[in-house]
């Protein structure tokens, strides 16, 4: 056989298999729509995010997030999943809105941050990886290629919408990108609170055998939001740890941001304030988003925009070295 079980890991025949039919779904899809009329295009493209917000709640109803083990209920993780909590499920939830604008800021956040974390989901698909191994996948099979769908969507749809000349980039407008996933950012964190507040999920998780009280990302997926810390179950005992991906946020963070003073109460009373490690939940990423966003969406506008680039720095340029030269002509001789 050309493929053994079903099973998705980095760089086996799986893996290779749904790369290329990203890819190649989305290289049809230019080919077909490229000499459609706008109104086509626009129908077919907003079509495939119509259905990614669809999927969103229809996967309420297979697994992990329903269980039919005793009838039919939803779990804890279809609860906590079906509000927008991390970076690509916001996105599913206003692409659909984004695209119904044709606002130029709002399509220009939808091409950078769909094509950055659409690619990243596609080529590092942690996710269906994190699901166990081939016994594991193969069960919640609808699930995985539920998620390939949905980041394929990201990417896709914002990539081929430039493509098709339905939207022009421009590079003085890159500081949409950096803002725009803040802000979002900011969207998730309330969706979090409100979680809470009614009831669907506790904010904190860790108050149990790590007696730790911290908000982690592995347990609900939020894009290192509350932090870049994790909670490692192993034989020993449960650790807290930092990914490769947290490790890499951290080091471009500011100190300013890791530490938070805090009060020691006894009997209500607070007697001293103590500093410790916890990161400021949204503002310590601030300097890491523009400090790694910034130069991705660089890099993919020189893709489209690279003639006016060059085209301005050559006239600031010329500019600039008749201002010296002026300022050198009529310096005063002593």
């Amino acid at each position: 056989m050309i493929f053994s079980e079903f099973e998705i890991q980095i760089f086996n025949e799986w893996y290779f298999l749904f790369l290329l039919l990203s890819a190649g779904a989305i290289v049809g899809l230019y080919f077909t729509l490229r000499k459609s009329s706008p109104r086509v295009q626009f129908i077919v493209l907003f079509s495939l995010l119509a259905l990614g917000f669809l999927l969103h709640f229809v996967k309420m109803f297979i697994p992990p997030y329903a269980d039919y083990t005793d009838g039919f209920h939803i779990t804890e993780r279809g609860w906590r999943d079906s509000w927008f909590v991390n970076i690509c499920g916001a996105n599913i939830a206003l692409f659909m809105f984004f695209f119904l604008t044709k606002n130029k800021y709002l399509y220009d956040y939808m091409f950078y941050i769909g094509v950055i974390s659409g690619a990243i989901a596609l080529f590092y698909p942690e996710e269906p990886m994190a699901k166990g191994d081939a016994i594991e996948q193969s069960a919640q099979i609808l699930d995985i290629l539920r998620f390939y769908y949905h980041h394929w969507m990201l990417l896709a749809v914002p990539l081929l919408t430039v493509l098709l000349k339905r939207h022009r980039l421009s590079y003085k407008r890159i500081w949409v990108a950096p803002v725009g996933l803040l802000l979002l950012m900011l969207f998730i964190v309330l969706n979090q609170i409100f979680q809470s507040e009614l009831g669907f999920i506790p904010l904190r998780d860790g108050d149990g055998a790590d007696g730790l009280n911290v908000i982690v990302p592995n347990y609900k997926n939020t894009s290192y939001i509350w932090g870049p810390l994790e909670i490692s179950y192993g034989s020993d005992g449960p650790k807290v740890v930092m990914s490769d991906i947290g490790q890499i946020l951290s080091y471009c963070c500011p100190n300013c941001f890791k530490f938070m003073r805090v009060p020691v109460l006894d009997g209500g009373t607070v007697t001293e304030y103590i500093t410790i490690a916890k990161y400021w939940p949204w503002f310590w990423l601030i300097v890491p988003v523009f400090t790694i966003v910034t130069p991705i969406s660089f890099g993919l506008v020189m893709i489209f925009d690279h003639k006016a680039f060059l085209q301005n720095f050559k006239s600031l340029f010329g500019k600039t070295k008749v201002f010296f030269k002026s300022k050198i002509k009529h310096k005063p001789k002593k």
